[in-house]
This record gives C-alpha cells, structure tokens and sequence, in this order.
C-alpha cells in the first residue's frame, strides 16, 4: 500500500531532535516505515534526499526530499558515464603522436588520462630508432611527396615542441576548491597527461635519526625535493610524516615533513604536479636525450604542416576509461572524457563549456531529465557547484537499464558491493545471488551513493541516496547508507 505522511505529523514526530526533517516521505508503507525508522534510530544530522523505484513496475517504493537539491560529488560521473557510452563510438581511443621535421620533434597528446611512463618509453625508443633509419636515407616524405636529404638530423634536433592543443588550456574545474592541495584525487588536466599527473613517492625508513629514504617515479628533474623527514625508533605518538607540494606558489618543490617509524614498510604516496604538460614533456626529453638525442630546450607549440609522423601510441578502447571512470573513481578521466565529447560533437577545440553542453542536451532530449532543474558544471563531481537530485538519477538509472543497447555495458563500470573499486569494503554481508552495484561520491561534508540492486527472485531497484551538510566523519552516514541498502535488497514485497 501506497502513502504519505502528513507533514505536521513529521515536524511533531522529527522536528524536535537531531535527526534530519522529513519532507515529502512517499511509498510503500513497509519500506517507508523500515528505511525512517532507520534514519531516525541513527541519530545522524543531515540533510537527505532519496528515492527507490522497482525498475519493471515503475512503482516508487521510497521517497523523501527527492526533488531537493543537493551537492551529488562523484555520483556526476553517472552522467558522464551514460552520456560517454551513448555519444561516443565503442571503438574510440586515445592517440599519442611523435612528428618530426628537420629541426624538430613534435609530442601530440591525445588527450589520454591514462597515458603511462612505459608508453611514453615505448614512443621515445621508436622515436629513437625512426631518427637512425631516416640517417641512413638521402630522401625521405612528407604528404607523400619525396624529397632529398640535405641535412644532418641528429645535428639539427634542437627541440621538442609539446603540442596540447586538443582540448583547451583550463587545468582546473569550475568551482574547484583553490585549496585542495596536492593529492591525486584533484590533480591538474591538459590535453598531454602523463602517469594521472603525479609523481609516485617511495618512502622507506631510513636509519633511526635520518631521514627517510626517498624514491620516485618517474625519475625526473621537473621536481625538487627538500626531505625534512626524521626516522624514529619508537612508536611515540601519532606519526606526522607527509610529503606536500608547493602548491600556493604553484611550483613543483615537494617538502618531506614529519617522522616516520623505522618499522614502517615501504608505502607510496601519490601527489600532483604543477603543469602536466610541461611534466609530460621533461619526462619524454629526458628519455631521447638517453637515447642520444641532443634535444637543447623544449616548449609549448602546435605541430607544423611539413612533418612525418614517426610513432604512435594507441591507447585501449572507451571500456578501459569507463571502469577507471566509475570502478575507480578517476576525476582526471571523467574531465577529460567530458572535453572529448565537446570536441567531436563540436567540432572545435575540446572545453567543459562544449562538452557539458553536449551533455545536457543528451540527458533532457534523450533521457527526460530537465537540465533546467539542475547544474553540471564538470564531469567528476569534484566542483561545489554541482547541484542534482534524487530523482534526475534514479530516472537516468531507470532509462540506462530500460535501454538494452547500453545496460550490460553501463552496468559493468559500477563497483560491485563487497568485491571492488569503491565499494571493496562495503556490503560484503550479502547473499551471493544479491548484487548492489552502485556509484559512491564523497566530498567533504557530503556523502552520496546511487546504483542497484539486481537479486535473481525479485524485480531490480533503481535508488539514489544523497547526503549534505553534516559536520562529522563520514564513515557513520556511510554505513548508514549501507543498512538503508541492505534492508531494501532483503525486503519482500
């Protein structure tokens, strides 16, 4: 059965306590009473918007605040998930170009988020040997037309032109905190990307009064290290240790700080760098200068007509990106996606302003959603000026499930409960022929958790779970989320 409660009832009942206000609470009665009574018996201050719908029948079986918006954080990548598997062709890919003319190398990016140092070796090493062959000739072409050898190339080489021009020039989102620091997650973006655009730091104990011993990866002078660090004897306390970028000053010198204990195993910490293009770029000089190519300055430039393409690197098709994109939550990904989108359906340069254009377009023509009830204004979730509700995704999670040309596909790039991506550690208590898949988005002071639940004897739910404005750890609302969860997929109707 069907109902509502009356909303002085939910003031009277709600209003004088810690737990959220209840707001246009709808559904099935059984559902309604065992997920309030689980809000309620948690305590938990927050801010809640949510609803739960039987994919076959239509059927609502839960709804509270669902229109309310709220900030979703990386649940916005459900959007971009949907809109990259709908507008781009399955067999899309990423390209990393190498083009040579007679003073010159040209690295092209792509626009790959996953380009790696391997493949970024594997290009310098064909670069290498494509130089040696060309030595070897009196001729060589360029747009199919001959032309004699006159010139040393090895002698000539001066420089490496990095060309990022694929997408535009913004490193940073619309509405990104200007204080997120160095950490992984909220790293810069251009259209040449290398290793996420981070530097991997292996700390290891050093002797007990030194500091601690200090590894990287890449290998690159683009950084400058100052190690403060201190290894200690003793477990004294709670360890300090840190390795932070300079980045008020936006420059690429890393302070080590803190102490570390010498029992410690060897661990890596990711942080960002400063200009990923550049980073790409002093990185891929270092290798062809190894490799006895005299390269005397690098710079930012486009990539002249009168050149021959020497070396590729073809990245995996669009399916690689989508787990990266949901399984792991990649930021760099969903932007870079969003820009890529911008750029075919555009025709121009790739930006946010055309990608999310694109979009929005898709998910109110396509989809139904109305775009003018919501804001996008990036692809990963990590801008505070997101705002969705539970309603725009369960009804984007009911059409992605309804469309067969995309559902096993779509349903494929969530993390799993209790088995991986973001959700490893999360609803490993449910029975094997129950799966919640789902996408997590955290921020702080905001918790959100969109997805799934397919069981093999009853109909599959849709739901969203949105979570604002509490001034706490999230683990609480998280587990919260949880139960909520649980006690849908074990509910019989």
């Amino acid at each position: 059965m069907k109902f509502s409660f009356n909303l002085l009832f939910i003031i009277l009942i709600f209003g004088c306590g810690n737990s959220p206000t209840l707001l246009n609470v709808a559904g099935e009665k059984k559902v309604v009473n065992d997920i309030t009574a689980l809000i309620q018996d948690s305590g938990l201050q927050t801010n809640i918007g949510m609803k739960v719908v039987n994919i076959n029948s239509g059927e609502t079986l839960y709804e509270w605040n669902s229109q309310a918006l709220f900030n979703p954080a990386s649940n916005n990548k459900l959007y971009t998930c949907v809109a990259t598997i709908t507008l781009l062709d399955s067999t899309f890919a990423f390209k990393t170009r190498v083009y040579l003319d007679s003073s010159s190398i040209y690295l092209v990016g792509g626009g790959d988020p996953d380009l790696r140092i391997e493949h970024l070796e594997e290009m310098a090493q064909v670069t290498s040997d494509s130089i040696k062959l060309f030595l070897g000739r009196d001729y060589y072409f360029v747009n199919n037309r001959k032309y004699m050898r006159t010139i040393d190339l090895r002698k000539t080489i001066d420089y490496l032109i990095l060309d990022d021009s694929i997408v535009d020039d913004i490193p940073f989102g619309h509405g990104w905190m200007w204080d997120e620091g160095s950490s992984k997650y909220v790293a810069q973006l251009t259209g040449l990307n290398l290793n996420k655009n981070c530097v991997n730091f292996f700390v290891t104990p050093g002797k007990v009064g030194k500091p601690a011993i200090i590894r990287t990866h890449p290998v690159t002078d683009y950084i400058n290290i100052e190690n403060h660090s201190l290894t200690k004897k003793k477990k004294i306390g709670r360890s300090n240790f840190k390795i932070e970028r300079d980045w008020v000053n936006q420059t690429n010198n890393f302070i080590i700080s803190g102490g570390l204990w010498a029992s410690a195993q060897t661990d890596t910490v990711y942080r960002n760098i400063n200009d990923p293009t550049n980073f790409t770029g002093s990185v891929f000089t270092q290798m062809l200068r190894e490799k006895k190519i005299n390269i005397k300055r690098t710079f930012r430039g486009q990539r002249s007509t009168n050149t021959i393409k020497i070396a590729e690197y073809v990245s995996p098709q669009i399916d690689h990106y989508l787990n990266e994109l949901m399984k792991e939550s990649d930021n760099i990904t969903a932007e870079l996606l969003v820009k890529h989108i911008g750029r075919i359906y555009s025709g121009n340069q790739g930006s946010w302003d055309n990608g999310l254009n694109t979009i929005k377009l898709f998910l109110n023509d396509s989809i139904g959603i109305d775009t003018t009830t919501l804001k996008i204004v990036d692809g990963s979730g990590l801008s505070r000026y997101n705002y969705s509700n539970a309603d725009h995704f369960v009804k984007l999670l009911t059409w992605s499930y309804n469309n067969k040309n995309i559902r096993e596909k779509f349903l494929n790039t969530f993390a799993i409960g209790g088995k991986d991506g973001t959700l490893a550690d999360r609803f490993g208590n449910k029975a094997t022929d129950v799966n919640i898949i789902a996408k997590t988005g955290s921020l702080s002071s905001v918790s959100c958790l969109s997805g799934y639940i397919i069981s093999e004897d009853k109909d599959p739910l849709a739901f969203s779970i949105l979570m604002n404005g509490y001034a706490a750890h999230s683990k609480p609302f998280h587990d919260l989320q949880d139960k909520i969860v649980n006690t849908l997929a074990d509910t019989k109707l």
